[in-house]
């Protein structure tokens, strides 16, 4: 991987193993997104604008969350692989269940892959954090923060 000069004080071989990390989480992301408005877009049932508009609000939050995660990668040298293609052939998260259109198998089927990527991006933290790079892994925290706040709005749904 070649990486682009930069001042900042982190060596390259740091650099190119947070960058691969931080592609890796982009690619997860990028899919998360797409999943929540693949939800946003196919919910049907009693709680459909309830669920319509939170699934939007999941989606708005991931956006800044791949933002955030490319320019990252960037400021550490590297190259954001963020469209599309990258993401959906990178992407380690389930496919999301294109048949369903019932708002509690949305919730279900949303919240199992926002807990999948959270779970990750903890692993990233202290991936991050092994490679001397606090503000990544500061990054990840907040990231993480985020997406344990929205997996709880989201499973409340079908929760008693």
């Amino acid at each position: 991987m070649e990486l682009h000069e930069t001042k900042i004080d982190l060596g390259k071989d740091e650099r190119e193993k947070l960058v691969e990390i931080l592609n890796r989480s982009l690619a997860d992301a990028m899919d998360l997104k797409s999943q929540a408005k693949q939800a946003h877009w196919n919910v049907k049932g009693s709680n459909f604008i309830a669920l319509h508009e939170l699934f939007d609000q999941v989606a708005i939050q991931v956006e800044t969350h791949v933002d955030d995660i490319a320019e990252r990668v960037t400021s550490l040298g590297g190259t954001a692989m963020g469209t599309v293609r990258i993401a959906a052939e990178r992407s380690s998260l389930s496919q999301y269940p294109l048949e369903i259109s019932d708002g509690t198998a949305h919730v279900d089927a949303l919240s199992t892959a926002l807990a999948d990527f959270g779970r990750k991006v903890r692993k990233c933290i202290d991936e991050t954090d092994k490679l001397g790079d606090a503000n990544t892994a500061d990054l990840y925290t907040g990231i993480s923060r985020s997406i344990d706040k929205l997996l709880w709005f989201v499973e409340a749904h079908n929760q008693a």
